[in-house]
C-alpha cells in the first residue's frame, strides 16, 4: 500500500468519527491509526525526515488503544479533523512534488 492511499484511507476513517458510530468503530480506528502512524513514522525516519517521524510517532501514541487518553468527544472530534486535514495536505504536497 502506498503512503498516498494510506493518507486517504486514514483521513476518511478519521472524518467518519464525526458521525455517530458504534463504539467498536472508534476502537478499530484507534488501532488502525496506531499501526498506520507507526508505519509512517518508521518510513519517515528511514527517509531521513526526523520531524515527520516524531510527528507520526506522537500520533501513534495518541491514538493507541491500550492506554486510552481521555480527551472527551468534542476534543477528539477536533483532533480527528486536524489530523485528517494534515493527511490530506501531505497527500497534496506529495502529489505536487512528484509532478515537479
Amino acid at each position: 500500500m502506498t503512503k498516498n492511499v494510506l493518507y486517504i484511507v486514514m483521513a476518511i476513517l478519521l472524518l467518519l468519527c464525526l458521525a455517530d458510530m458504534p463504539y467498536g468503530y472508534y476502537q478499530l480506528v484507534r488501532f488502525v491509526a496506531m499501526v498506520s502512524f507507526a508505519y509512517l513514522s518508521y518510513d519517515s525516519f528511514k527517509a531521513g525526515k526526523e520531524g515527520m517521524g516524531f510527528t507520526f510517532s506522537a500520533l501513534a501514541i495518541l491514538f493507541q488503544p491500550f492506554f486510552k487518553i481521555a480527551l472527551g468527544r468534542v476534543m477528539w472530534n477536533v483532533v480527528d479533523v486536524v489530523v485528517a486535514i494534515g493527511l490530506i495536505y501531505l497527500l497534496v504536497i506529495t502529489k505536487r512534488s512528484k509532478n515537479n
